[in-house]
Parts: C-alpha cells; structure tokens; sequence
C-alpha cells in the first residue's frame, strides 16, 4: 500500500487569497491535520464551512523546546497516514518557507516508506516585501528567530527574523542585536502581513520587546547598515579598513611597509602583550592583541596586494589544522586525559603534509627564537623522545659549571650555565622567560623608587656611598 502526506500551505493572508485549488483540497480531504488553528483562513472556514480537522495546538504546551514539538508532529503524522493510507497536513503560509515540520516529513520520508507531496501556497515574504517596499535582489538574509546567531549575520542586507512568537523571543534578538548595531537603531515590527489585519510599527531596537501585539504571525524587519566604516567589530569592517590604508589613496606608511620591514614591530606587539597578561589589565590585554592582529591584517594584505595569498588562506589554513589536530573535538577519537591529547597531536603532525622521514626533530622549532625561548622548545622536543637530559642531580651539575666557569671565564660554560638553570626552571614548572621577566619589572620597579627619591636631583649629585645606601633601602621586599 502507497502510503502519501499532502502538505498545502494557507498562505499569508486571508480566504481571498487562498487558489482555488487548495480552497477544494482542504474541503474535500477526509484527514485534515493543522500544524495550528491559529490563522485566519482557518477562522473563516469554521464560520462558513462544515471544517473538521485535528490541529496540534496543545502539542506546544506538552515540551520545552519547539524541536520536540516538531519531532512529535512529525511522529504523529507518520504513524496517522499508516493508518489511513493519506492525510493532509495544513501549514501557515508556504510549505517550504520557514516550516520546520515539513523538512522533518521530507528527511524521513524515505525511511518511513511514505510519499511527501508539497502543494502551493503563498508565503507571507511576498506581501512582506510589498509591506516594506524593498527589493530581495539587493541582498536578504531570511532566518527563523529560534536559530537566531547574530555573529553570522551580513548586516549590510536586508534582515528579515520570522517566527518571533512573543516578547520574550522578541527580547532574546534584541539582545542578540545590540551587541551589533546601536541601541536606537531602527527597526520594524511586523504582524499579520497581507491580510486586513497587517500592522508594522517602526522601532529603535532597544524598545523591541516593549509591550506590543506580538504573535505567531510576527517578523522583524531590520535595515541594511549603510554607514560603510560602521560596525567596527566586525571583521568585515577591519578588512575593508586594511585595504583602504594599503590601497590608493591610502596611509604612505601603510603602503611603504613589506613583510620584512613589519617584523621589528611583530616582535614587540608580541612582547606587549606579554606585558599586559602580567599587569592584569584585560583593558590594555585588548588594545594590544588588536595590534597583533594588525600585524596579521597588515602582511596579509600585502600578501594579497602581491597576489600569493589573502586574510581568507590564512584563516583557512587555521581552521583545517585546528580540526585536523583536534579529532577528539571534531572527529570520532577519544581522549581521557591531557597525555592523550599529546599522544593524538604528535601522531597527527607526523601525518601532515610537507612533513618528510628523516627530518630533525627540531625541524619545526623557529630558528628565529630569542636564544632563551629557543632553548626551552630544543630540550622540550629532546624529552619528548624519551632522551634524560640531565643524568643525576641538576643541582650538582649546575654547581661543577660554575665552579668550571669561576676557574676558565670560558664563555661555553655561561651558555652551559643558562642552558642548565633553564632546564631547572622547566623541572619546577617554571617558564625561564617569565622568570627573567618577572625580576625586570621588579628592577625597573626598584630604580623607579630610588628615582623617585630623588627629587629633583640626578644619580651624579650623590657620591657612591649615598647611591648605594639609597638602593639598598629600596630593595624588592
């Protein structure tokens, strides 16, 4: 036995819009089922028609969440047409506009055996469109309130937000707006569009969920944003700002730059947002990673001026290391503790492309380093290989190098020296830079005081005895 779902749509408006067609269809079917009740041709057929059907109105008060009303809806209608070999199911405006219930029956159709069959019905963009006199060519994003992320939406097109059935939907997208667009921006309010009870108001978005009609058959309509360096904090922008500096017209020290003679600045961005991790100043921690971030913008524009690569290979080339060196995130591996995720991380890079047998080791370690930051990643590779760099006591080692210093002033033996206490710092989870960094500020801090005491005068004014008395005063407590 064929088995077949009928979906008809009711369209936007009211009985004078509904075709011939499916006015005959929903009188004449024997099964008809309503996703709700709630819509005005419904209302006008009760009064002039002899109506029966089953709607699933009370199913929304029965689950939390509206995916499980839509998964029992579905349910229902599957075992319903085994039962009566057809059925109609009846949903607002068209079928295949904004009607999740309708890609469930079509995803599931195969397995459960059963024909779909999709029949017209308008929409409510049409009279929408007409509503607000915009044109959809210039550019919509369409999406349903209930999947609502304003971090992915292009705020430069026409918004249209269906679905947003009452105010507490309607106060989740303004939150959601307002961390993109200014508080009195204006939007609009939209119900009932295309039939006689329409009504939009206009809006700043920060009154978007005061008390208004908000129901099933609401929409929020909200502009293109035409200022075209607005939005600051979206990377579009950002972009769009890069390539104005290095493009004509643009800053004569922005076009001047190459990739050569941007790394002094790279390295000290880098090394002030160090210093701002150790003040504690997520204000400062901001300003300077937005410079770091500069620094990628700036060579990736170059590299895109000169055509060999863009913003958009950078960010491609991240996204799929990240999920190919995270399979436990983004794949079927599992992992239990963190010696399992270096396990994972060192059987994929050995995977990786560009990556050749017989390779050092220490291949991938950035010859470019600072000498102490290098060594820390030279020893770390060495004992990822099971190699003990250090056979016995460390601190007796490092006791035989200063004796052997003290006696040759050989400068080997210095760099043997630091080499050692980096490898004792590591073994007391200790980072050496950050150490050496540590005693800096405190140095810096500690001449600042004895500046401070003196005044008006300068370190030439005192003799010997009085500078060294000072800065023994001053000591770091």
């Amino acid at each position: 036995m064929e088995y077949k779902i009928v979906v008809i749509g009711l369209g936007a408006g009211d009985l004078d819009q509904l075709t011939m067609g499916i006015y005959r269809k929903l009188k004449q079917t024997d099964h008809l089922y309503l996703r709700t009740s709630d819509h005005p041709i419904i209302q006008e057929l009760e009064q002039t028609e002899n109506l029966t059907y089953t709607t699933f109105d009370h199913v929304y008060e029965s689950y939390g969440q509206f995916e499980e009303v839509y998964d029992h809806i579905a349910d229902t209608l599957f075992e319903q047409v085994k039962l009566v070999g057809e059925l109609t199911y009846a949903v607002p405006g068209h079928p295949m506009v904004a009607e999740r219930t309708v890609q469930l029956l079509l995803e599931r159709s195969q397995k459960e055996k059963v024909n779909v069959e999709i029949l017209g019905g308008q929409s409510f963009l049409d009279p929408l469109f007409s509503a607000l006199k915009i044109d959809p060519i210039e550019g919509l994003t369409f999406i349903n309130a209930m999947d609502f992320n304003a971090e992915d939406l292009p705020f430069n097109h026409h918004l249209v937000i269906c679905q947003v059935y009452d105010q507490f939907i309607a106060s989740e997208v303004k939150l959601a707006l307002l961390d993109h667009l200014p508080h009195d921006y204006e939007v609009m309010v939209i119900t009932s569009a295309g039939n006689k009870d329409e009504k939009i108001v206009s809006v700043p978005l920060h009154e978007l969920d005061h008390d208004r009609d908000i129901n099933n058959l609401t929409s929020v309509y909200v502009p293109p944003f035409k200022e075209k360096l607005g939005l600051y904090h979206t990377f579009a922008t950002l972009r769009r700002i890069i390539r104005q500096l290095r493009g004509p017209g643009g800053c004569p020290w922005d076009r001047a730059q190459t990739h050569e003679s941007l790394r002094p600045y790279l390295v000290e961005e880098t090394y002030e947002v160090l210093e701002a991790i150790d003040e504690e100043d997520d204000h400062h921690l901001v300003e300077e990673l937005g410079d770091i971030l500069l620094q990628v913008m700036l060579h990736s524009q170059i590299g895109e001026d000169d055509g060999y690569f863009s913003i958009d290979d950078v960010i491609r080339t991240l996204s799929e290391k990240l999920v190919r060196r995270h399979p436990h995130v983004f794949g079927e591996k599992e992992v239990q503790t963190l010696e399992d995720v270096g396990e994972i991380w060192k059987q994929v890079k050995e995977k990786e492309p560009g990556r050749q047998s017989g390779e050092s080791i220490l291949q991938n370690i950035n010859a470019a380093l600072p000498p102490m930051l290098k060594a820390v990643d030279y020893q770390k590779q060495i004992e990822k290989q099971g190699i003990k760099l250090i056979d016995g006591d460390p601190w007796k080692k490092l006791s035989d190098l200063l004796d052997d210093y003290a006696a040759s002033k050989d400068e080997k033996r210095l760099g043997d020296i630091l080499f050692t206490l980096i490898y004792i710092a590591r073994t007391y989870k200790h980072h050496p830079y950050l150490s050496l960094e540590k005693t800096n500020r405190e140095f810096a801090s500690r001449v600042r005081r004895v500046e401070k005491e003196l005044g008006q005068h300068q370190f030439h004014d005192l003799s010997k005895e009085q500078i060294q008395t000072l800065w023994e005063n001053n000591q770091t407590k």
